[in-house]
């Protein structure tokens, strides 16, 4: 196989040469940081995949996933640090507290009003899972919950193997000439996983899926966030590739 038949092995590859480990997903009871990291750079565990460790840290990253739709991590930090401040990051805390106060806290995410209905909505399906692995199709029912949310869930909250697309990924893989401009996003995550799950197998493959997304993340921030996009990229088109 060469490298033109696994471009999207290549770029992970070469990604995670330039930035190295990302320690996705953070969590904000977790002392660690990544300093290499644009942007916020607190709670992240660089080589520790052993992240969710409980089951308090699952439902952070499930809550910080809805909250970072449309917005950046530095805005869910924020509303995550007000909600530790309210002692309210656990599912019946959050259900107990009042709903104004819920709305304000989360305020510095964005779309306060939407997100907060999305949350407390998303409660009773989180606990009704007892601690159990929700299906995909599961988490699409939930109200405000997409595919981006509910791979982002999966990946880095249950570790389980989806990969994550974002506007960043299709950004990025649109100017490597990977994908036509108006490509879907299941069928981003399908030939992403395709080729990925043929190269690695097992936990290895939640561990790339996990680091990759973060990478494209990372790369995105400093070469692909204003337009002209991919100013001195280093990363070639497709039909350049290697590793």
């Amino acid at each position: 196989m060469t490298d033109n038949m696994k471009p999207f092995y290549a770029i992970y590859q070469t990604l995670y040469n330039l930035y190295g480990p990302q320690g996705w997903w953070p969590q904000t009871g977790y002392a660690g940081s990544n300093p290499t990291k644009r942007g916020a750079t607190n709670g992240y565990h660089p080589k520790r995949y052993d992240f969710p460790q409980n089951i308090d840290q699952v439902f952070e990253v499930c809550l910080g996933s809805i909250l970072t739709q449309n917005t950046n991590f530095i805005a869910v930090e924020k509303a995550l640090i007000n909600l530790v401040n309210l002692k309210a990051l656990t599912p019946e805390a959050i259900l107990a507290l009042d709903y104004d106060n819920f709305k304000q806290a989360i305020r510095p995410a964005g779309y306060y009003n939407q997100k907060s209905r999305y949350i407390r909505e998303f409660i009773p399906f989180f606990l009704k899972l007892n601690g159990g692995v929700p299906s995909r199709e599961g988490l699409l029912s939930c109200v405000g919950i997409g595919p981006e949310t509910a791979d982002s869930i999966l990946l880095y909250g249950y570790k389980q193997p989806q990969f994550k697309v974002d506007a960043y990924t299709t950004r990025i893989f649109h100017q490597l000439e990977l994908i036509p401009e108006n490509a879907k996003y299941d069928d981003i995550k399908v030939a992403v996983e395709t080729e990925l799950s043929n190269i690695v197998k097992g936990e290895k493959l939640v561990i790339i899926y996990q680091e990759f997304h973060a990478l494209i993340v990372e790369h995105a921030k400093r070469f692909y966030s204003k337009k002209p996009y991919a100013e001195e990229c280093p990363l070639p088109p497709n039909k350049k590739h290697s590793s």
